[in-house]
């Protein structure tokens, strides 16, 4: 999970890059906390940039690309939403959400793998990202085999 987290971390860490050409974000989806849930990830160094607590997101068709070994069809989302650690409880708690990345599958991003990247705050408005220089690149030297997505089935087994 850590892969996934440094990936999320590039590509927010570009945030005030213009919205992509010609293209605007999708509103994230208002039912996406009903999709099936991953396991907890927890990364506590904190010199590292991915510092913090993280969850997957699947809805239906992006469960079913992960159980075909990460085969996805058109129109797969998967949402990833970062939490800071919350300090002094001991045990890592989740603290504040700070932000909110979206993958959805759209042939039309040729550009991406055939994924559309979109990155959001911890309110749900869009940040604004370069989907090519700040997500792809990492996902396509991680996960080109697993069709440029870093998690797999096992971050949904608790």
């Amino acid at each position: 999970m850590n892969r996934i987290a440094a990936c999320v971390m590039l590509c927010l860490i570009s945030l005030p890059a213009a919205l992509w050409a010609g293209s605007t974000s999708p509103s994230l989806p208002k039912s996406y906390h009903s999709w099936q849930k991953s396991g907890r990830k927890v990364v506590t160094d904190k010199s590292s940039l991915f510092y913090g607590i993280h969850y997957i997101y699947a809805d239906k068709k992006a469960m079913a690309g992960y159980k075909a070994g990460n085969r996805f069809a058109e129109g797969s989302s998967i949402i990833i939403e970062h939490f800071n650690i919350k300090e002094g409880s001991g045990s890592p708690a989740e603290g504040s959400k700070n932000m909110i990345v979206l993958m959805r599958k759209d042939k039309r991003m040729k550009t991406t793998g055939g994924w559309l990247f979109a990155g959001y705050g911890a309110d749900g408005a869009p940040s604004g990202l370069d989907p090519v220089g700040t997500c792809f690149g990492c996902h396509q030297k991680d996960a080109a085999k697993r069709d440029y997505v870093i998690s797999t089935i096992n971050d949904f087994k608790k």
